[in-house]
Parts: structure tokens; sequence; C-alpha cells
């Protein structure tokens, strides 16, 4: 037989980044108090493997190595430059960088894109330099990297200084990868996350991202082997199409995500037509495209990096019920309170676990759940005993230790009990101090491969994630090839009314109740006599979207009679609130059957395109703003997912004895708009349908009144 093949990974274009075997410091200074200095002494500090050339014409050597006057005199292979001097002189330098073929620079500097005018154009030639030679380009106006296993520290950031009085700490087995578009957030995440010992793969502050940006990195992390979970500290996303991808391969590889969004106030509203954009707030679409990828949002730094401790330190779980185990039980009421606040289940053990329990226990300890193991029961192993029992129940998925570590000389814990349990990686087990933690107690569970917490409300904050992570499944996506027939006749108009906005959606393919525009009198017979009772009457305008709040609609009405007199009101009432709107007539159409009522609706968002949105419709949509978002298009799949997150959905699921609303019906529905949304981004903004009648199981919905905004030209 021939021999087997190794199968060699390809190279990330960003390992030379990441892991270079020579660095080039443009810039170097001898000063320790200035940032140049610093970056050199972060380098040499931490071990940098591989070969450094400080660049400058001032010096002749700096602490030992040799400078260089130019880039062009180093006459050696450079995979990165770093770049810190001032904003003017550093394109010439980049350009320099290029000629000899660097492959990779970090731009320090600042004063660019952020002061506008003249510095902006600056860093657009930077990134027509990145486009033109190949050359990879992080910054300008960032802080640099950190790789720790590969020991490059390229940042001037103290948060990796090297302390040899302070070893490090290494609880987790896992790596976090943080990406930050905040060099002082990801560096202090960073730095909160190795004082709880959980080690790191990479650090990337993102600076201005002039050609290298979060998308990019993102991917990196993705792909990147030796990191477990990844942290995002965001403001905006530019490279959006490569951030989508890297989303997309994080949920099929199922690497988890942890992101902070900022920038979530009010000054991101716009005024809209329809109720769905008016609602849509600043950051309701990274919202949309975080829950479409299973994304974990913490808008807390301590929230996100107890998230990331728990997700290092322990296999998902397989269900949402929690074992607390105590030493005390008051604090095993508020573990057990914690927990069950953030949706999580603590429920009763059985007769026999809690007789197994029970044995192991003093005579006033409780083994219902929580589980108070008492301090005797500590002395007596009963804690490590009860740990053991419940990590092979099959009656809890994860077990929550909250106990006191602050003694400097005892553990309650030995590490050649605990360890085994904790490398099983059966179930979730988490450890939470009441007391603050010693130095001891972090170092002796670190031994064990565990991290010791201090606040009890983001670790049931972390354990509720978890457990949301684990239930998440990417939703397929939508039929890509599904064709939609020409509409732009029906977009000739600035604005379109009730009836305009109806034509164009039957023109779609989408089903609606068959409505005749009536306008004049003598036509009512004819309507009348094609809908049948009873009858629905609706003021016709472009100039009244929101026909309610003119008295521009008459319902339930069952006589001949009634329609004239409706006809006439209708008119008389839009002409006296909206004198100078044109009225194009009155939609007669049948009454629709009882349901649900539900808003479907898109919008147009800036940096991610068309969203789609469903929540609780009616005239309560503005008041209750219980809506869901996720890009369009969404296949009928992930609309059922979405109809899933709203607080109503009860309302869709047979509440009160009431019969289950047609799911299936109104899924195919926000699947057909959100592929309408998608195909025709160029010419619609938004498009409203509310209320939609969602009507029993088996009997379809019924779209009551729709509204499309078409695109300003």
């Amino acid at each position: 037989m021939p021999a087997a093949t190794a199968i060699i990974k390809p190279r990330h274009p960003l390992d030379t980044f990441f892991s270079p075997d020579s660095i080039a410091l443009i810039g170097a200074s001898r000063d320790l108090e200035k940032i140049p200095g610093r970056l050199l002494s972060m380098l040499r500090k931490n071990e940098f493997p591989g070969r450094i050339y400080p660049i400058n014409p001032n010096y002749s050597d700096i602490d030992g190595l040799k400078c260089y006057p130019s880039i062009s005199a180093v006459g050696q292979p450079i995979d990165l430059a770093i770049i810190i001097i001032p904003a003017r002189a550093v394109l010439g330098a980049l350009e320099q960088c290029a000629a000899v073929g660097v492959k990779n620079a970090v731009v320090v500097s600042s004063g660019f894109a952020e002061e506008g005018g003249d510095s902006a154009a600056m860093q657009d030639a930077m990134a027509a330099l990145a486009k033109k030679t190949g050359m990879r380009i992080s910054g300008p106006n960032a802080e640099g990297f950190y790789s720790e296993a590969q020991r490059v520290a390229a940042t001037f950031s103290p948060t990796v200084d090297v302390k040899p009085d302070a070893p490090r700490l290494i609880a987790t087995k896992q790596r976090i990868g943080i990406v930050a578009q905040s060099g002082g957030i990801g560096f202090a995440i960073y730095h909160r996350a190795r004082a709880l010992g959980i080690a790191l793969s990479y650090v990337i502050s993102t600076g201005n991202e002039s050609d290298l940006g979060a998308g990019e990195f993102l991917d990196y992390m993705v792909q990147d082997a030796s990191t477990g979970v990844i942290l995002l500290f965001i403001e905006g996303i530019r490279d959006v199409g490569k951030f989508l991808a890297a989303a997309r391969r994080a949920a099929e590889t199922g690497k988890p995500v942890i992101v902070t969004k900022v920038g979530r106030s009010g000054a991101g509203e716009r005024a809209a037509a329809s109720h769905t954009a008016s609602m849509a707030g600043w950051s309701a679409a990274y919202d949309a495209v975080f829950a479409k990828y299973g994304f974990i949002v913490s808008n807390d730094l301590d929230e996100a990096v107890t998230i990331a401790a728990v997700l290092t330190t322990n296999p998902m779980p397989r269900g949402d019920r929690v074992a607390v185990l105590t030493v005390s039980g008051g604090a095993g009421i508020w573990g057990a309170d914690t927990v069950s606040m953030q949706g999580l289940q603590v429920p009763e053990l059985s007769a026999p676990i809690q007789a197994e329990i029970s044995a192991l226990l003093p005579s006033y300890g409780a083994a219902r759940n929580p589980i108070d193991v008492t301090a005797q029961g500590v002395h007596s192993g009963g804690l490590q005993k009860s740990i053991d029992l419940l990590d092979v129940s099959d009656e809890v998925d994860a077990i929550l230790v909250v106990l006191s570590l602050s003694s400097d000389t005892r553990m309650p814990f030995k590490r050649a009990e605990l360890k085994p349990v904790l490398d099983a990686q059966n179930k979730p087990i988490v450890f939470y101090s009441y007391t603050l933690p010693s130095q001891f107690a972090r170092n002796e569970l670190a031994a064990s491969g565990a991290v010791v917490l201090s606040g009890l409300t983001h670790v049931g904050v972390a354990m509720r994630r978890m457990v949301q992570r684990a239930r998440f499944k990417l939703a397929p996506p939508a039929d890509a090839a599904a064709s939609l027939p020409d509409i732009s006749a029906h977009l000739k108009s600035a604005v379109l009314s009730e009836s305009e906005s109806k034509s164009l959606l039957r023109e779609a393919g989408i089903a609606l109740p068959d409505e005749i525009l009536v306008t004049e009198k003598s036509a009512l017979d004819n309507a009348i006599a094609r809908a049948g009772f009873p009858l629905v009457l609706k003021i016709q305008s472009r100039e009244i979207p929101h026909k309610s709040e003119v008295g521009g609609v008459r319902v339930n009405i069952a006589t001949k009679g009634e329609v004239f007199l409706a006809y006439e009101a209708l008119l008389e009432s839009a002409r006296r609130h909206r004198p100078d709107a044109e009225i194009q007539g009155v939609l007669v159409g049948p009454m629709a059957k009882k349901g649900v009522e539900i808003i479907v609706g898109t919008m147009e968002d800036a940096t991610f395109g068309p969203m789609i949105m469903v929540g609780l419709g009616g005239i309560t949509t503005e008041l209750f703003r219980d809506v869901v978002y996720r890009p369009a298009p969404v296949s009928a799949t992930e609309a059922a997912a979405m109809l899933a997150e709203l607080k109503a959905a009860p309302l869709l699921n047979g509440f009160r004895n009431a019969a289950k609303a047609d799911i299936a019906s109104l899924s195919r529905l926000i699947s057909q708009i959100s592929a309408l949304a998608a195909r025709f981004r160029e010419t619609i903004s938004e498009i409203e349908i509310n209320p939609v009648l969602v009507h029993p199981e088996g009997q379809g919905v019924t779209i009551v009144d729709a509204l499309v905004v078409p695109k300003a030209r």
C-alpha cells in the first residue's frame, strides 16, 4: 500500500501578520516614556522569538540592537512593519515598505480619518496602496495587537507588560481571541480575562480600518484552531461582506462569538413613513445579524468576560436544569434565585438521588436543590462527592457551586479528586465565590481547570447564554433561486397608497383579498356584489398612510344603505382632516375573519441592507414594540424561529385554549416579503403589512393593510 499523504493545512493570509518571523519598528526610540520606546520594550520583554529591526536615522543602535536609517537598508525579508511616526510621513514609509516586499504593516500613528479633511485623504491613499501592492495594513490610529502563544507584543499597551513577580494564571485549555475597534477596551478585556486565568490567542485593535477590518480579523479567529471563543467589541462594521461570511462560518463550525456593540443611543433613529422603520432604532440591524448567526450579545465588560470564562472551561449543556450546590444555605438560595430569574430551572431532585446526597451530609444539611452540604459536609468530603453524583446524574444539565474561597491556606477540594471530574467535561460546572477569592484559591482551582467567578448576576447570565447557545441552530438559507416578476411599473410614483401597494404585492405573487377601488358612488353597487357582506371601506390617498388617524376606515358594514353612508362619511372625514390630500377613492373589500394581529415589514439598513421585521400588530404596534428583525431574505424556517422569539408567541400557539394559529402560512408570507425586499432593494425602501390576521391552523392569513415605500430617486 502507498504511504499515507500528510494533510497540510493551508496557511491563512494573515498568518504572517499575527505570527511574524521578523518585525521592523519604524520610528523606534530609546525613550521608554514615549510610545515608540514602549513598543520596542514590549516586544523584547515578551521575548519575541524572531528578528527585530529598529528603523530610525537618528540612532546607530537601540538597546543593543542595530538601528537602520530606512527600511530599504535592512536588506532582509520583513513580515511586519510597525509604524509610529508623524502622520504626514506615514504614507511615504508605507510606500517604502511595499517597495521592499514587507508583507504587513500596523500603523499606530494617529491623525487621519478621525480628523477629516486632508487627513482623511491620507487614509484613503493608504487604502489604495494596500489594494495596489497587496501589502496588508492595520490601522491607522491602532493600538496594535498581542499574540500570546507566539509572544508577539506588537503594542504599547501596559496590559502586556511582563511582571516576573506575578506569574501568568492559566485556568482554561481553550483560548479567547479578541477583536476590538477600541484599543483601550480590547486590551481591557484581555486584562480582566487574564486576571481570571483565561488564556488568550490574540487581541487586535483594528484602528481606523483603512485596509484590514473587523470582518477579516473575525475570519482569522474563526479559522484559527487555537481560538476557542471570540470576543468582539464593535462600533460599526465597514467590511460588511467579510464580516457576514465570517459570522456564518463561526455559526457553521459552532465557535461561540460574544459581542459588545456600542453606539446604541437614539442618535441613529430616523423619521419614516411606516411603523417598521420608526421602531428600528440605531442597533436593530446589528442585533438582527447577531441573532441570525447565534452571537452572544453582552453590553457589560465584566459580564462578557464571565461568559467567556464559562464557555472556555465547560462543555455545552444538554438542557436548562441547574443543580445549585453550596456550603451556605442563604448563598444557595441566592444562587437558585439568580439562575431561576434568568429562566433556568432548579428542579427538586428525585428521592433516590436525595437519599444518596443526604448520606454524605450532616442531619442539618439539605439535599432537595439547592443542596446545602454545610461547612461540616466540606470537611467530610460531602461537597466533592455531591459534585461526583450530580456530574453523572441525568436529572440536571449543569452545576453551580456557590461557596467561600477567601482562605489563603485551605481549599474545599483536593486537586486529585476535582480535576478528573472537570476533565471529563460531562456537563458545565461553574464556581462562584461569595467572598473575594484569594489568589491561592484561584491558583488551586486553575490547576484543576476551573475559573473562580465573583459576580453572581453575571454568572446567572452566563449560564443562560450558554444554554441559549447550545440550543442555537443556524437557519437554512432562503431560496436564492426563486424568481420574482418585474414590478417596476408599480414604482413610478414616489409614494404609494394602500391600493397601489397591494397591486404591487399581488404582482409579486403574494395572496391578498379581492378588493375594489371605487372612485365614484355609482360604482358601489358593483363593488358590493363582487365583495359580499360584511364589508370594509377605507379611504385611499398617497398622503394618508395611516388611515385610522383621520377616521378613514369603516368596518363590519352589513347593508347596502350603510355602504353608501360610509362612503360619503369617509370622503368628508378625509377632506376635513387633510384638505390638501389628493383622494384616489375608497377601497371596498370583504371583512376578514378574526385572527391574531401581526405586523410584517421591511426596512433598509445603511450597513446590512434590507431587514425583515415581524411583531405584534394592529394599532398597538408602536406601543408594545414586540418585534424581531433578521437580515432579508429569510427562509420559512427562519421566519418561524423569529415568531417563536416574540413575547406574543403564546397568542399564536393556542393561548387560553384558543385555536393554534396558522404559523406555517404566516412563516411563508414573511419569507415572501423578505425575498421581495431583498430582490428589489434598489427600488423599495420599506414594506409594511399591518395587520396580517393569522387564522386558525390550516385557514391561512389575511393581509388587511399594506404600504410599500419606494426609494427616493
